[in-house]
């Protein structure tokens, strides 16, 4: 059986030690939580370099990670299993160079309804765009997702298994 990689990228302003990477790296041992900053340039970089020979991928990207997360799999497609998107700044991103198809693999894009700081419909769009196998989802929240983020079924999303839970309770009567 091979082996998932998973990955969790902050937002703009936010870091793996926010409210969601805390979340990640209480639940998930084994997910990869790092931080991004600079110019989109040096956090594509940064993401290649952590990335770098894996496959496999599950890649759950808030807000600008969102966009890292979209325009990663747009260059990498074939080591990509799925993405999970939470208020994806897609908005912010040129996909001229996979744009003319779309990407085949499964996309999960959660969304507030009440999200000032990036506009759902917008984001719907290029989404709709982008992504063949797009599941989209607008929520009752705003951008931080603060009230539907804990409730989402994280085991389903980053397909995690009973085996995966049996393993890491190694030890435990």
């Amino acid at each position: 059986m091979e082996t998932i990689t998973r990955i969790f990228i902050h937002g703009l302003d936010g870091s793996s030690r926010g409210t969601k990477g805390t979340f990640f790296r209480k639940r998930y041992a084994g997910m990869i939580l790092e931080d991004y900053s600079g110019p989109l340039s040096e956090r594509m970089a940064k993401l290649e370099r952590d990335l770098a020979e894996k496959k496999n991928l599950i890649i759950v990207g808030s807000s600008y990670g969102g966009l890292m997360a979209t325009l990663f799999a747009g260059s990498n497609e074939f080591r990509v299993r799925s993405l999970i998107l939470l208020a994806p700044a897609l908005d912010h991103g040129n996909f001229n160079t996979f744009s003319r198809r779309q990407l085949q693999i499964p996309v999960t894009l959660y969304h507030g309804q009440l999200d000032t700081v990036v506009p759902s419909e917008p984001t719907y769009q290029i989404a709709n765009r982008l992504f063949r196998n797009l599941g989209h989802y607008i929520v009752q929240d705003e951008h931080d997702l603060k009230r539907t983020f804990p409730k989402l079924d994280w085991n389903g999303l980053l397909e995690i298994t009973s085996e995966d839970l049996l393993d890491k309770a190694v030890g435990i009567p």
